[in-house]
C-alpha cells in the first residue's frame, strides 16, 4: 500500500516527487488517469492524495467522484498561480489545500513527511 497517491502525469514533476519521496521515507504510487487515480485510493486507502490540477485526464471531475463517494482522504493540489478559476472549482470539487505548485515545491518534503504520522 502506498502512503501516497500521486495524479500526475508530468513525467519531468514525477520525477522531482520521487526523489523527494525516496529522501523523505514515503512510499508514493504515481497514476496519470482519472480512473485510475480513483481505483488505486480505493484499493491502497492512502494517507494523502496529491493531484496536478493541469494533468490532461480529469483531475477536477476526479477529485469530485472521489469525494463523491465517501472517501476523505486528505487531498493537496496544485497548479500555475495565474490559475485562480481552476483553483477555486478544484477546493469546491473537495480539495483541502490548493496551491502554486512553486509553493507545493517548496513545501514538497513537509507535505509528504505528513504523511508518515
Amino acid at each position: 500500500m502506498a502512503q501516497v497517491v500521486a495524479f500526475v502525469d508530468d513525467l519531468f514533476f514525477q520525477s522531482k516527487l520521487a526523489e523527494t519521496a525516496r529522501h523523505v521515507g514515503v512510499e508514493l504510487k504515481f497514476v496519470s488517469t482519472g480512473g485510475a487515480f480513483l481505483e488505486e485510493i480505493a484499493r491502497g486507502n492512502p494517507r494523502l492524495a496529491i493531484v496536478d490540477l493541469n494533468a490532461r485526464q480529469g483531475p477536477v471531475e476526479s477529485i469530485e467522484q472521489l469525494r463523491a463517494s465517501g472517501n476523505s482522504t486528505p487531498l493537496v493540489a496544485f497548479l500555475s498561480h495565474v490559475q485562480v478559476e481552476l483553483a477555486e472549482r478544484a477546493r469546491a470539487a473537495g480539495a483541502e489545500q490548493v496551491m502554486p505548485r512553486s509553493k507545493f515545491t517548496q513545501n514538497l518534503a513537509t507535505i509528504l513527511a505528513g504523511a508518515k504520522s
